[in-house]
């Protein structure tokens, strides 16, 4: 039965994923061809209405494969036609699902940066293009490329048309024990932060941004797949929302050639880092548990 419910979700998250492309082609197009901003606004309204149908489709779907409670706090009083810039943990491709049904109807549609290799993903790839999504390629480290900062800032600069929630997942990958293991990461349920992302969408909206939006997800039972959401599997989801006024003295400027500036939003987002680590400790009762008893066998010696 949960193989079967899984194929079930399966199709219809792709039916619908292929009725919404099929409707985003024609305003694309219209983007594409007319260079009039006062057309592509309107094609911009077209395709993130579009687009919020989709993620409400998605949502039913989900509430069905998964009728347990979500755990949710911090979405109360958010402005659906605001700017916002949200920051998140990142540890599977269900933290997009998850984020997507908390955030719906509350503000606009969340526009993700992602890896520039993501753009060749048959059908979504073209739409995520359609929908102006940041498409980056890191560079070495925790610094990006000149060119995708160029990508980037440009990208950042069309939201300004129409309310636009832009997202980042400031470790700039999924958090796996391999991963944190070979950063040797200073957080015990983190990666390290990278702020590139950030510092441009700050440099270039940062004055509308109503707020950040600090996101913390938890999964109790450990990290779900996608396919064990499909097959409703995924049972205790906690999220927590923090809205944090962004400090001035990070809006604007020059995010790639401020020194000082990078360091003011790297000691900023560090900070959020380790109240948000310790967050997740307090929600993972199961590894606190398991800690403890360590803790107490170390001091008792072996049994």
């Amino acid at each position: 039965m949960p193989a079967l419910r899984g194929a079930l979700h399966a199709a219809l998250l792709g039916v619908n994923t292929l009725l919404a492309f099929a409707l985003m082609v024609p305003p694309a197009l219209v983007k594409l061809l007319v260079p009039s901003d006062r057309v592509r606004t309107g094609c911009d309204r077209v395709l993130n209405a579009l687009a919020a149908a989709w993620v409400a489709v998605n949502n039913a779907w989900i509430a069905l494969a998964c009728p347990a409670p979500w755990q949710i706090s911090g979405v109360d009083g958010l402005n659906r036609r605001g700017w916002y810039l949200v920051s998140s943990n990142h540890q599977s491709w269900v933290d997009i699902l998850v984020l997507q049904r908390v955030f719906h109807g509350r503000i606009p549609f969340l526009k993700f940066f992602l890896k520039r290799e993501l753009i060749w993903v048959p059908v979504i790839g073209l739409a995520w293009w359609a929908l102006d999504f940041p498409f980056m390629k890191r560079g070495r480290g925790r610094s990006m490329g000149r060119g995708d900062l160029a990508t980037t800032r440009r990208s950042c600069e069309k939201f300004k048309r129409v309310p636009t929630t832009v997202i980042n997942f400031v470790e700039g990958t999924r958090f796996t024990a391999a991963k944190h293991a070979a950063q040797n990461s200073s957080y015990r349920h983190l990666l390290e932060p990278r702020t590139g992302g950030l510092g441009v969408a700050l440099a270039t909206l940062g004055e509308q941004f109503e707020a950040m939006l600090d996101v913390t997800i938890v999964y109790p039972e450990g990290t779900p797949s996608f396919w064990a959401l499909l097959c409703g599997n995924v049972k205790a989801i906690t999220v927590d929302v923090r809205r944090r006024a962004i400090p001035p003295h990070l809006l604007g400027g020059d995010s790639s050639g401020d020194k000082a500036r990078r360091e003011r939003l790297r000691k900023w987002i560090e900070a959020q880092w380790k109240d948000k680590d310790r967050l997740i400790q307090r929600r993972l009762p199961a590894a606190r548990g398991g800690r403890e008893r360590r803790v107490q066998r170390t001091a008792h010696g072996p049994r």
